[in-house]
């Protein structure tokens, strides 16, 4: 049966290596190695999965869907009862070696301002979704192995790669630790961040920003910055740049038909071309992975659309830093049916149900077959 034989695939493909790598790294015999792999060395990689690229059509309500959280899910205490479940505690395991620090325990214990930082939280939101993947795997392995398609936010759509056999575990969380560091570092080079933003339906966001930027202009500043990063839902944006741009459009959310506007705890203006600095160090390393073409549909952050090639996937990964998200548009690509349509089971995999939220405000009828996989114990 197809959807068992690449249900096998990728568990294999997530935990097998894990396994491999948290006894014995590739070149040492003893396993005493450090595992950290130079920028200018190969990386580890496991055999590549078969793939059959041939599918019967299938009744949508007997499919599953994944969506795997970003940046700013993560909270202390997440992971707290995903241990118990087979493979965790060996990811943790290559998560320490990878990353040369003890990813579980702050996760656990914190403390907050460390898991905040984007050097730690993206590898954490990205562990922490696969491990809730073993966690409905244990409990509901039908959904794994009906799942048809898979969709990340940001960094989560690192682990949306991973969960489709297209990235391997280790390799996928050393590009995402490049990629957290690269990010820190061009955040810490301007004063930026993000602002989230609920607008009326006569809110022009671009015009916004291009205000925001005459303002800044006005001040003296160069080549001001200010720019969607997030589409959200209907009215429901993320706008990053310089923060003087961010401050005008605070104060002048009125004029600007803006409802709510609320700054984001993090340290810069992700997905936008204040992140062009970190593009090199993620192409560099992107080169350096086996990447290979999902054997379920996963969907590009940077036009809403399905990856169809390895090529695409290392191209559209480094662009995703500097383009804005486009959640709204990869919902409606994904959910987008004629009427009378079943719809699939859709699991949000990782802390926080943002995306279930965004989920229920760009299709209500997708929703009510929506589940947040926990990623701390249940209640007894």
């Amino acid at each position: 049966m197809l959807s068992s034989a690449v249900s096998r695939g990728k568990v294999r493909s997530l935990l097998s290596l894990s396994r491999r790598l948290s006894t014995n790294q590739p070149g040492s015999p003893d396993g005493t190695q450090h595992p950290l792999p130079e920028t200018s060395a190969p990386l580890p990689h496991s055999e590549p999965e078969p793939r059959q690229r041939w599918r019967p059509k299938k009744d949508p309500s007997e499919c599953s869907i994944f969506l795997f959280p970003g940046q700013g899910s993560q909270f202390v205490g997440m992971g707290r009862g995903l241990l118990k479940y087979p493979n965790v505690k060996e990811m943790f395991t290559v998560a320490h070696k990878v990353l040369g620090y003890d990813l579980l325990s702050l996760c656990l214990e914190g403390p907050e301002e460390e898991l905040m930082k984007t050097v730690h939280c993206q590898p954490a939101v990205f562990v922490t979704s696969l491990a809730a993947v073993e966690r409905l795997n244990q409990e509901n392995p039908k959904a794994i192995e009906t799942c048809v398609a898979a969709a990340g936010f940001s960094v989560g759509e690192f682990a949306a790669l991973v969960f489709s056999g297209a990235m391997n575990y280790a390799e996928a969380l050393y590009a995402v630790k490049v990629r957290a560091e690269a990010m820190q570092k061009a955040s810490e080079l301007v004063p930026s961040g993000m602002l989230s933003v609920i607008g009326r339906p006569q809110a022009q966001y671009k015009y916004a920003c291009l205000q925001a930027k005459k303002h800044c202009s006005s001040l003296g500043m160069e080549e001001p910055v200010c720019s969607v990063a997030n589409y959200l839902f209907p009215d429901g944006r993320v706008i990053a740049g310089h923060q003087k741009a961010l401050d005008f459009l605070q104060q002048n959310s009125r004029n600007l038909h803006f409802m709510r506007t609320k700054p984001l705890p993090v340290s810069g203006a992700f997905h936008t071309e204040l992140m062009q600095s970190a593009t090199e160090p993620l192409r560099e390393v992107l080169r350096q992975v086996e990447i290979r073409r999902p054997e379920i549909s996963v969907y590009s952050n940077v036009d809403g659309k399905r990856y169809m090639n390895e090529t695409q996937i290392r191209k559209q990964l480094v662009k995703q830093l500097v383009s804005p998200v486009k959640w709204e548009q990869t919902l409606h690509e994904i959910f987008e049916r004629t009427q009378g349509t079943k719809f699939p089971h859709t699991y949000e995999l990782g802390p926080g149900k943002q995306l279930g939220s965004t989920l229920q405000k760009c299709n209500r009828k997708a929703f009510t077959n929506y589940t947040h996989v926990e990623v701390t114990a249940y209640e007894d």
